[in-house]
């Protein structure tokens, strides 16, 4: 699970800063793509540097959700149907990972086609399951039957008649702050890291309701740009409406 990497497990991991980023392209009838990527290559170019050669193998894998739920499907079918639900709800969605040691990089990135901008809205569960599928790190479909397990932050994205909508909220106030309190000793070296959305629309931006989001010069794109700590402590900092020109 991602969540071994996420939320506490990712304040030891990430300590050295790593970078996230959203994308996002919305077409004219409502279709597009949306990614979540974590950019961890400061933390590749500070390991690199204490690991054998022998043990430096350069990847670039892509994992089809769709190809797992086939391949998978004997162990997928003993877990619990809520559980089987969440895997069946990102069937559409892709895992890529890259380790290239030649260059320093190395990226996790989660992304999905939709045809209607709600259809994103697993998004983060899908993030969180990323590390499930993430090579390297084991590829068997092992969801653990964890009370305290689950993504805490959700999001939904709207679009209708020239105005988008991305709404995030804290699905479970109590988990949420367990989490909070296991990260605060970790709080200082994770200052250095950002969660970024870039967002590119089929028509300019009318308005916008961040005061301090960067434009392209065509004003189709926005970017948002804040600490990744103070999303996960309130996740309202990274809500978005758009109203694009007619």
């Amino acid at each position: 699970m991602f969540k071994k990497l996420a939320l506490t497990g990712l304040v030891v991991f990430t300590a050295i800063s790593c970078q996230m980023k959203e994308t996002l392209v919305l077409n004219e009838d409502g279709s597009g793509t949306i990614s979540i990527s974590m950019d961890m290559n400061e933390m590749m170019a500070f390991g690199s540097e204490m690991e054998e050669d022998s043990l430096k193998i350069n990847i670039d894998t892509i994992i089809r959700m769709k190809d797992v739920l086939v391949e998978k499907k004997d162990s997928i079918a003993t877990l619990d149907k809520s559980q089987q639900d969440l895997l069946k709800s990102l069937e559409n969605y892709k895992f890529r990972s890259l380790v290239n040691y030649d260059t320093k990089e190395m990226l996790m990135d989660v992304y999905t086609d939709f045809k209607n901008v709600s259809e994103a809205n697993s998004i983060m569960d899908a993030f969180q399951e990323s590390g499930t599928f993430m090579q390297g790190m084991g590829t068997d479909v092992e969801i653990e039957d964890d009370p305290d397990s689950g993504n805490i932050i959700g999001v939904e994205f709207s679009f209708d008649k020239g105005k988008f909508v991305r709404n995030a909220f804290i699905k479970d106030v109590a988990k949420h702050k367990v989490q909070m309190d296991s990260i605060k000793e970790a709080e200082a070296f994770m200052s250095g890291m950002r969660y970024t959305l870039v967002y590119t629309f089929p028509k300019r931006i009318k308005s916008s309701s961040v005061e301090d989001a960067k434009f392209s010069l065509d004003g189709k794109t926005i970017e948002v740009d804040r600490s990744f700590v103070e999303y996960m402590k309130d996740p309202d900092v990274l809500d978005l409406e758009i109203e694009l020109e007619n």
